[in-house]
């Protein structure tokens, strides 16, 4: 008679032959720190131990500022505009809101000189001879163009100063104004050519089209044909100014942040861009619109009440003049939403040309380098933004100071491609 083992006692028994009670083959069990690289070591809270050399989830990107310093997706980049408005209110709103109000009261001055004489020269009947339209013409001329001039000067600080201030905050860096003025003051004259190149492409179009339908009509031909070539003319002359605007966006952050010169910065943008035009397009896109509804649903309140003065004409006193108050609110909210929507187009513009030169030619590893160091400030700031190496075989510089710093490494491929996984990631399966 053999006896059996009682259960649990460690015999021979189902463990000799691998299977349970109910013929199921057993799986073996170790106790906890018997076998070396952490198996049978169950941490709290789980029901499985960790492999030995197990896969660990990527490391993140650092984000020492406003985007993390890597390719980032077009949420990211309007994300990132507002959280520099956010982080640094006097150095974005503050310089707008201070640029826009002088602008604002000389343009209100040149509005109220022109409502004057117009009242003047009207006189009790309200109508204009040949000479009071003259006596005026000569004061409209001059205060229409110098409001342009105006206007076409503010713009160009603002693009410098603000893109100094944004392309700070990439790193996490918050500047005064007058630090952004020492950055941007060098730049403006490069950035006024730039933009004047710019503008030239975009009325290249429209002069060839007027000189064609002139041609047309001094040779005779017909009304339909000169119609005909006027509609698709413009349609064509639209569609090449929307191809400019983008592949001319990134000037004004490679004259400010790279230094470069009128010529070279739109060569530099346009090598940016190409390649990834219908994205850059629709981002732009995208962030006009933005800045178009949010610029007009400020004005509306004082749009709202403008008219109300200039409505109720009869309840001012004599020396108030209502036009005038009106010109004053309109300017009032043209300041302040002109100081809210600036910022975010800008920080739009340089967060989408960091993310271009993130994805073609490394950036973000000479950023993550700088950022490490804390040596990005100064003009050492401006020799991380400035591409250093030759040129490759694609048009392309590459990556910007790393030739020069070893601890950045080579630059990777121009490719839209995202980098590789970091060493210990697990393969994309």
């Amino acid at each position: 008679m053999t006896d059996t083992p009682p259960w649990g006692a460690g015999g021979a028994g189902d463990q000799d032959q691998g299977q349970d009670q109910e013929g199921q083959p057993r799986q073996p069990w170790f106790p906890p720190g018997s076998l070396p690289g952490g198996y049978g070591q169950t941490p709290p809270g789980t029901g499985y131990g960790v492999p030995p050399g197990g896969w660990a989830p990527p490391p993140q990107a650092p984000k020492p500022g406003v985007i993390p310093l890597r390719p980032i997706a077009v949420g990211e980049i309007l994300d990132g505009a507002f959280t520099s408005i956010r982080r640094n209110p006097k150095a974005t709103l503050g310089i707008a809101a201070v640029v826009l109000t002088i602008s604002g009261v000389i343009t209100t001055s040149l509005e109220f000189l022109l409502l004057s004489r117009l009242d003047l020269s009207a006189g009790a009947d309200r109508t204009l001879t040949g000479a009071q339209v003259a006596s005026t013409l000569a004061v409209v001329v001059p205060s229409g163009l110098t409001a342009l001039v105006l206007a076409f000067i503010v713009q160009i600080l603002l693009t410098g100063l603000l893109t100094a201030v944004i392309g700070r905050s990439v790193l996490g860096h918050r500047i005064t104004a007058g630090e952004a003025w020492h950055i941007a003051l060098p730049r403006l004259p490069a950035l006024l050519l730039t933009t004047l190149l710019a503008g030239l492409a975009y009325a290249g179009p429209w002069v060839a089209l007027v000189v064609l339908l002139i041609l047309l009509g001094a040779g005779g031909a017909p009304v339909a044909v000169i119609v005909a070539a006027g509609v698709f003319g413009g349609i064509a002359s639209l569609v090449l100014d929307a191809w400019f605007w983008a592949m001319f966006s990134m000037s004004a952050a490679t004259v400010v942040l790279e230094r470069l010169g009128p010529g070279q910065a739109l060569a530099r943008s346009w090598r940016l861009v190409r390649g990834s035009f219908w994205r850059v397009f629709g981002i732009l896109l995208l962030a006009w619109l933005i800045v178009f509804i949010a610029s007009s649903v400020l004005r509306v309140p004082f749009s709202v009440i403008a008219a109300v003065f200039s409505s109720s004409s009869a309840s001012f006193p004599q020396a108030i003049q209502p036009g005038a108050v009106s010109l004053v609110i309109g300017a009032i909210g043209g300041i302040i939403a002109g100081a809210i929507t600036q910022p975010i187009w800008a920080g739009v513009t340089v967060l989408l040309y960091v993310d271009l030169r993130m994805r073609r030619e490394g950036l973000d590893l000479v950023l993550q380098t700088a950022a490490s160091g804390a040596q990005a400030t100064g003009d050492d700031f401006a020799t991380v933004w400035r591409p250093a190496g030759p040129a490759e075989p694609g048009g392309l510089a590459a990556g910007p100071g790393v030739a020069a710093s070893p601890a950045a490494g080579p630059a990777p491929p121009a490719t839209d491609a995202p980098p590789p996984p970091p060493a210990g990631a697990p393969p994309a399966w």
